[in-house]
């Protein structure tokens, strides 16, 4: 079981970086002891599933511990922070809100958070058994996502930035492929290129929805898990876990919920694309490189 995520990395990376900051029990314990006494006494253990941004750690029976390892990591969840008691109350899955912010100290140096235990799998190892109601429950997740007013939220500046910026690394991967199809792969990105451009008022992206970072319980969908990359911009950015986590009838089943007009999902398809192709090449043979490798294959299944 795991809680949270961490932009889908955390999923490769299982050793800490040579300049990571080492985290362990006793750290954990002697910061919950400072900041947090009420919860000081109870069970720490670390979660198998740490990555490469954060160290877990299970506390009790209802309670996560998680802690940047680097920067980039701090970055992400100061935003989780911020952001997701503002939006957790109007979602119909269940996220990892955070119950208490650690403040730096002289030990560690940024922000970690308390969260409450989201227990599950996550769907890229246990999927769900039955797509169609994932998709309409997808669908409903994004809508009331977007639906949560977007002021003052930080733009999607990772995943949301347009297209055209991305076309040389695109072209690149899809020119060292060697078990898919260049040439329809090619069509598909510039089909996505050709795309008009999302012209309506920005709302609340999630930013990485793919299986690693959905939980599922008796088969199925049960919470959503790492924001952040969370950010306001085009739903295009979200749309793409109609390839990274169905197939093609859930895929359509999804694409009339969700209401998504053509432009939008030609957009989403090349940015499904896009990271499908990086994740199997730079992470091939880890979970987030099947996870790509996948996408691939489902954008190839039904492009048109």
């Amino acid at each position: 079981m795991v809680v949270g995520g961490i932009h889908g990395m955390r999923y490769v990376v299982t050793q800490p970086g040579q300049d990571d900051r080492h985290v362990d029990v006793s750290l954990v314990r002697r910061l919950l002891a400072a900041q947090f006494p009420e919860w000081a006494d109870l069970p720490v253990r670390p979660v198998d599933a740490d990555g490469r941004d954060n160290s877990i750690f299970r506390l009790g029976a209802d309670l996560g511990v998680r802690l940047p390892r680097r920067e980039l990591g701090a970055r992400h969840l100061d935003a989780e922070i911020r952001w997701l008691p503002v939006l957790a109350p109007h979602l119909p899955l269940p996220v990892p809100e955070p119950v208490g912010r650690g403040v730096p100290s002289a030990e560690y140096p940024w922000h970690w958070a308390v969260t409450r235990w989201l227990p599950g799998a996550v769907a890229a190892l246990e999927p769900v058994r039955d797509e169609a109601r994932t998709a309409d429950e997808l669908a409903r997740f994004l809508a009331a996502l977007r639906a949560v007013d977007p002021q003052g939220g930080p733009p999607s500046h990772l995943r949301g930035r347009p297209l055209a910026e991305r076309d040389a690394a695109v072209r690149t991967a899809i020119a060292a492929t060697t078990d898919s199809e260049p040439a329809a792969l090619t069509a598909v990105w510039e089909s996505a290129l050709a795309a008009p451009p999302w012209s309506g008022a920005g709302g609340w992206t999630h930013g990485d929805l793919h299986p690693a970072n959905l939980l599922v319980v008796g088969g199925r969908l049960s919470a959503v898990l790492d924001f952040g990359l969370l950010g306001v911009g085009d739903p295009a950015v979200d749309v793409v876990v109609a390839w990274t986590v169905l197939s093609p009838p859930a895929r359509e089943h999804f694409r009339a919920a969700s209401g998504t007009d053509e432009a939008t999902w030609r957009r989403a398809r090349g940015r499904a694309l896009g990271f499908g192709l990086m994740c199997a090449h730079a992470c091939a043979g880890s979970l987030v490189g099947r996870i790509g490798r996948r996408t691939v294959d489902q954008v190839l299944a039904d492009r048109r």
